[in-house]
């Protein structure tokens, strides 16, 4: 499970790298002083065999992988900065990515803290009046904990299923399901474009082909179903399609996106439109993360203020149906 924490352990690992890599201070040299000072003690598990194999002569693409320890999109832009000789930039948008994600994070869950209290306060203190009255506690944690256990199964539940290490089928059904929630499937949409705009343009920039590239940026895209458009597209290449044809011919990329990949390839600054294509998907999806952060506890307000309205009808209409039952008599 992803904690704010985490990320920002990442972030702050590979600023880390950045900066000493920036001040032209060799990989080895950078790792054995990371690993003197750790964002976290636990990262000391992965540094001392990075550091090991780096020493025996791997290449530091070659040592992550080996690991098993960070995700695709990592891995590849950081082989791609280690073939271009752009390592440091290659830390340095990593290092953004995560601190922007911890900061994500940390604002959804510090927003969802009152509305979740709140949750919990109306829970307990709904069937209290009861239990003060009859001191029935087996009743009182039945309205309780019956209630709150199924929420946390499904909270457990959707973590869960969330999580990275599921395979293909299972990523690709969850990413048609989060697709169809409003604001949440734009967003990871738009992210999921500017990973692979940023892993593209990173391999291009080593000398990756052009056919190769769009196979490892869709895998690191993290995306199944952009992996999936792509995986069959090498042979209509090598029969003499060019990408941007098949961009468009798609139709599963926005305009924006076909037309902007389109005018770079003709141009022949396809790096230069892939940037751009990077900094807005990243800004456009951070935005709509950042709006469903703020909306997701409004919507549990409303909740909460939906149950305390009918607890509240409820025990008005048993208030009264009493009464008219005592007035009968």
């Amino acid at each position: 499970m992803i904690t704010p924490g985490q990320l920002a352990k990442r972030a702050e690992f590979y600023q880390q790298l950045g900066q000493l890599v920036s001040a032209g201070i060799p990989i080895v040299s950078a790792f054995q002083q990371v690993l003197r000072h750790p964002p976290a003690f636990s990262y000391r598990r992965y540094l001392q065999p990075a550091l090991a194999d780096l020493e025996s002569g791997f290449t530091l693409a070659e040592t992550l992988r080996r690991l098993d320890w960070l995700p695709e999109f990592d891995l590849t832009l950081i082989e791609a900065g280690e073939r271009s000789g752009r390592l440091d930039l290659s830390f340095r948008s990593l290092g953004e990515f995560y601190a922007e994600r911890a900061q994500m994070l940390r604002q959804m869950l510090a927003e969802l803290a009152y509305p979740v209290a709140l949750l919990h306060f109306a829970v307990f203190i709904f069937p209290f009046a009861r239990l003060f009255l009859t001191g029935d506690w087996v009743r009182y944690l039945a309205q309780t904990v019956l209630v709150l256990l199924p929420l946390y199964a499904a909270v457990g539940l959707l973590v869960l299923a969330l999580q990275s290490r599921h395979g293909e089928a299972w990523r690709a059904f969850m990413e048609s399901v989060l697709d169809a929630v409003p604001v949440i499937g734009s967003a990871r949409r738009h992210l999921a474009l500017a990973r692979l705009c940023a892993a593209l343009e990173g391999l291009l920039n080593a000398g990756i082909s052009i056919v190769e590239g769009w196979e490892v940026a869709a895998a690191a895209s993290a995306s199944p179903r952009l992996r999936r458009i792509v995986a069959g597209w090498r042979a209509q290449v090598e029969a003499g399609r060019t990408p941007a044809e098949l961009v468009t011919a798609s139709g599963r990329f926005p305009g924006l996106f076909a037309s902007e990949y389109a005018a770079g390839e003709v141009s022949g600054r396809l790096e230069e439109s892939l940037g751009r294509l990077h900094r807005y998907y990243k800004e456009e999806g951070t935005r709509r993360m950042r709006a469903a952060a703020q909306w997701t506890p409004r919507l549990i307000y409303l909740a909460i203020v939906l149950m305390i309205a009918w607890r509240i009808v409820s025990f008005y209409a048993g208030y009264f149906r009493q009464i008219g039952e005592v007035l009968k008599f």
